[in-house]
């Protein structure tokens, strides 16, 4: 109901949310401990989809993440989502939480303030502009329920804080007839039945309209039901399916609108609490439903009395705990590429977009790992075998170090280590051009190297056509099969160059070659 509440929306459409979606998560994930429902992480989405386009667009907009996500699972491509650099999740992360926490300054506070944007920046404004009508009475809830949670955690952490809290406040309110918002004076209560389910209107132009919204949901949701299960699995030491928990995440969310919901995920938080408690399978993820569905028939009216301010406090904590500071100090305190991501992910997920923080945190990272996977390419220039260097002979044989093929002038010796790209084509190439005097027999050792792509693979046939016109012998000695199909794609064959397993094959073959 918190979340529902902070997203813009009633109080029930969280509870049909987890009801509806979270049997549905459960019944046919990947994950056996999954517990799904709505996520704070959704707060910032949800609120400005709701704001621009209402609940139907959200609805709309849910049901297109779900057939998102269903494709994404049966084209088995979940896996990917394990690319996302950690520092973009940390980052993204932090920035949801600061949202959620200014989102709650309201109700902590009791703030009379009309229209609340969601954007970050003007909401503060309208914040700062309404602090004269803080209420104290207000104030006085929400550090009693922040208060009991905090305790609680403290001095019996298997006890749900939470919930404590809420119905202790709620009690007060209806003892004390407290002057207070509560989800009866706001809303006017929450219904005691499910709705019976209703389509939406699809409407071709919304659908265009909403486009980016569904594909934000979808990649949020299937970043968080992924992280929720890899932390079921570490708890459980069971292993979750990825793409089959992504088809149930796109069926649940098709389904929860249906029945008045919003965005369905794996939540991170009760996924442990379920873990926690004992579960062995689904079942326990499917009676949470039930006993949901069990507690909205019969103590809906109860609901009522529930204070704004204590779902405000919870949700604060909510925010407090999403923020993984520890991660997020030590990753911005390394000045370096990783803190560069983490700080662009934060800022712009904060003050600009959430798709558009995941997806400029993504392609730094990607740039970042390219530049430092370019860096570890090393050429080595003077001799192949030197140290405690060998080379394998790809007959389970294994070479002694022979240093005269680094010390003959007629037979140059380079080696090539590390991934071979795009990336590291021109400090290769670089490295290749500083060559002085051409020998009579240039040796390539590609032993080192585990892939090239087409683009290394050109560079290095213009340099070895470079050195046939020489009168140059060029030889490629232990590139692996796949490394030796791309060079040869790329037309490096003979005449321009000739094939050995190794570096002494190279050389007793050179011997004879004219």
């Amino acid at each position: 109901m918190a979340i529902a509440i902070a997203c813009g929306l009633g109080p029930e459409r969280g509870l049909y949310t987890a009801i509806v979606g979270g049997f549905c998560v459960s019944a046919f994930g990947g994950s056996r401990f999954q517990i799904g429902g709505p996520a704070g992480a959704f707060i910032v989405l949800i609120n400005s989809i709701v704001e621009r386009q209402g609940y139907e667009g959200l609805v709309l907009a849910t049901m297109m993440a779900g057939i998102i996500m269903m494709v994404v699972g049966l084209m088995r491509w979940g896996t990917y989502i394990k690319y996302i650099p950690f520092p973009v999740i940390v980052g993204f992360t932090a920035g949801i939480a600061v949202i959620i926490g200014a989102s709650q300054v309201k109700e902590l506070l009791g703030l009379d303030v009309a229209r609340e944007p969601a954007a970050l920046l003007p909401k503060l404004a309208a914040l700062g502009a309404a602090i004269g009508s803080m209420r104290p009475l207000t104030i006085g809830v929400s550090l009693l329920a922040l208060a009991i949670i905090l305790g609680l955690r403290r001095l019996r952490p298997n006890w749900p804080a939470m919930l404590i809290a809420v119905a202790v406040c709620a009690a007060l309110t209806w003892l004390l007839r407290l002057d207070v918002a509560t989800i009866g004076t706001r809303f006017g209560g929450i219904p005691q039945t499910l709705p019976a389910p209703s389509l939406p209107a699809f409407d071709l132009a919304r659908m265009k309209a909403l486009a980016s919204d569904a594909v934000s949901l979808a990649l949020l949701g299937a970043i968080e039901s992924l992280l929720s299960a890899v932390v079921a699995d570490g708890m459980s030491g069971r292993r979750h399916r990825s793409n089959c928990e992504l088809v149930a995440q796109g069926a649940a969310n098709i389904v929860a609108p249906l029945f008045g919901g919003m965005p369905v995920t794996g939540t991170i938080a009760r996924t442990a609490a379920n873990v926690r408690a004992g579960a062995r399978g689904p079942v326990s993820g499917m009676l949470h439903a039930l006993y949901l569905l069990l507690v909205m028939l019969i103590a809906a009216p109860l609901a009522s009395y529930i204070p704004l301010a204590a779902l405000g406090a919870v949700l604060a904590i909510v925010a407090w705990n999403m923020a993984e500071r520890q991660d997020f100090v030590s990753l911005a305190r390394g000045l370096d590429g990783d803190s560069l991501v983490l700080l662009a992910t934060f800022g712009l997920t904060v003050f600009a977009d959430l798709t558009l923080g995941i997806a400029a945190g993504v392609t730094l990272g990607a740039f970042l790992f390219l530049h430092r996977m370019a860096e570890a390419v090393e050429v080595d220039d003077r001799g192949a075998y030197s140290g405690d260097d060998e080379a394998d002979d790809y007959e389970g044989r294994r070479l002694a170090p022979d240093a005269a093929n680094g010390g003959d002038s007629d037979f140059m010796v380079y080696k090539i280590s590390g991934a071979f790209f795009f990336g590291a084509t021109a400090t290769v190439s670089a490295a290749l051009e500083r060559i002085g005097r051409y020998p009579r027999v240039f040796a390539l050792d590609l032993s080192s190297v585990p892939i090239i792509d087409r683009t290394a693979a050109r560079a290095l046939g213009v340099f070895a056509r470079k050195l046939r016109r020489g009168h140059t012998l060029v030889v490629i000695a232990g590139a692996r099969p796949e490394v030796r199909r791309a060079l040869l794609l790329a037309g490096l064959r003979r005449p321009e160059v000739i094939y050995a397993a190794t570096l002494a094959d190279a050389r007793e073959r050179t011997m004879i070659a004219p």
